[in-house]
């Protein structure tokens, strides 16, 4: 498994700088799909329903402060990462990664991971909160996803 901060300077360096906002939702989306395709977490850190959609708090707390982030932030060393880590972050790169921080904001708020977990911590929509987005319910959400999008191309 890998730590998130090898996940963060992966995406940067494909990406090149992004900002804070984009990371966070492009680390997520790649802890999401590495659960559908793989039966597993890409990271161990948790992920956190906030206002602004979901946030790995231990990223968070690397970055905090800066707006535009680039490899050199972080201390992580992207040969860590198996085959399988890379190939899922280049496929979430390849369909999220042109769409802008507030693009990827407004899906997660679409999605049932963020929603449930703010519902059930009884958070309105812009309340500040630390509820947690599981990684079980990210595997079944996303995993559903994935189900109805096969059927789709059938």
């Amino acid at each position: 498994m890998a730590r998130i901060e090898t996940v963060a300077v992966y995406v940067l360096t494909q990406l090149g700088p992004i900002t804070a906002m984009k990371l966070q939702k492009l680390c997520y989306y790649a802890q999401a799909w590495h659960l559908v395709w793989d039966d597993e977490p890409l990271f161990g850190e948790r992920i956190e329903a906030w206002a602004n959609g979901p946030v790995i708090p231990d990223l968070y707390a690397m970055h905090r402060g800066r707006l535009t982030l680039s490899p050199a932030d972080f201390d992580g060393d992207p040969n860590e990462l198996s085959t399988a880590e890379r190939e899922t972050i280049d496929a979430v790169l390849e369909f999220y990664g042109d769409m802008t921080a507030h693009h990827l904001s407004d899906l997660t708020h679409h999605e049932d991971p963020w929603v449930k977990a703010r519902e059930s911590a009884g958070l309105a929509p812009m309340a500040r909160g630390h509820a947690e987005i599981t990684t079980a319910s990210m595997h079944e959400y996303y995993l559903g996803v994935a189900t109805s999008t096969d059927g789709d191309s059938e």
